[in-house]
């Protein structure tokens, strides 16, 4: 007699067993790194709060992530265009991820930067004309900033750890404008946001849950972070530029 029809439901068992431990782990580490960096903005003075903060999710990423092997850094998006993997150093490789993340990150902000321009006056009200003054100089470590200390550090975790483990624990997908996507993407939107209002305790920040959504979706679509960096910084970017220049931002 064939024990075919008994054996599925032993493997559906293991997997299923397995995802639990998978989200379990992701859960626990987010709820781990968000308490450090609650802390981190608690305990320090506010001159050294974003770059503790940065540090803590590249030092998590790496303790999860880049040291393990190639194949865990690849299937998590990290590898950076093969930046932080060990070998002979591929320009093309590198040029090329540069030139798709730049690209996916110009045209999310085409997208998005007019409706988010009519939002930011109807929610802040500013009072003045807007008017900048900003040197390139400053411009240049504006954006360096927002990309290496807040950017990257926080794609690294929340879209190349984190989504990919719930990744991991949810596979349902559904395929949205060329990106198969799941649960795991209003997850770690939700946790990010906690996050970042866990470090300032300003309902507005709860908002960020918004752009992670999109944050999340080029991780899918792209298969790695790059574009995500690249459209996080801008967001960051515009909106400081745009605080500034109605004088909401001293």
């Amino acid at each position: 007699m064939s024990t075919e029809p008994e054996a599925a439901p032993i493997v559906d068992s293991v997997g299923a067993k397995e995802r639990r431990r998978t989200l379990g782990r992701a859960l626990g580490v987010a709820a781990a790194v968000t308490a450090a960096v609650t802390v981190a903005s608690a305990r320090l003075p506010d001159s050294l709060v974003a770059t503790v903060v940065g540090s803590i999710f590249l030092a998590a990423t790496w303790i999860l992530v880049w040291r393990n092997d190639d194949a865990l850094v690849e299937r998590s998006g990290l590898a950076l265009g093969g930046l932080v993997l060990p070998g002979e150093f591929d320009t093309t490789r590198l040029a090329r991820s540069v030139g798709i993340a730049l690209g996916w990150a110009l045209a999310a902000a085409a997208v998005t930067f007019v409706p988010f321009y009519f939002g930011f006056r109807f929610f802040w009200h500013p009072r003045v004309p807007f008017s900048l003054h900003i040197t390139p100089w400053d411009f240049a470590k504006e954006v360096a900033g927002q990309i290496l200390i807040i950017a990257l550090p926080e794609e690294a975790f929340y879209r190349g750890y984190l989504q990919s483990r719930l990744d991991d624990a949810f596979p349902a997908r559904v395929r949205i404008f060329g990106a198969n996507v799941g649960p795991a993407i209003v997850v770690t939107s939700v946790i990010f946001a906690i996050g970042h209002f866990a470090t300032i305790r300003e309902p507005a920040r709860l908002a960020v849950f918004f752009p992670s959504l999109l944050f999340g979706w080029l991780r899918a679509r792209t298969k790695g972070v790059g574009a995500g960096v690249a459209f996080h910084a801008a967001c960051n970017v515009y909106s400081e530029l745009l605080g500034r220049g109605f004088r909401l931002y001293l």
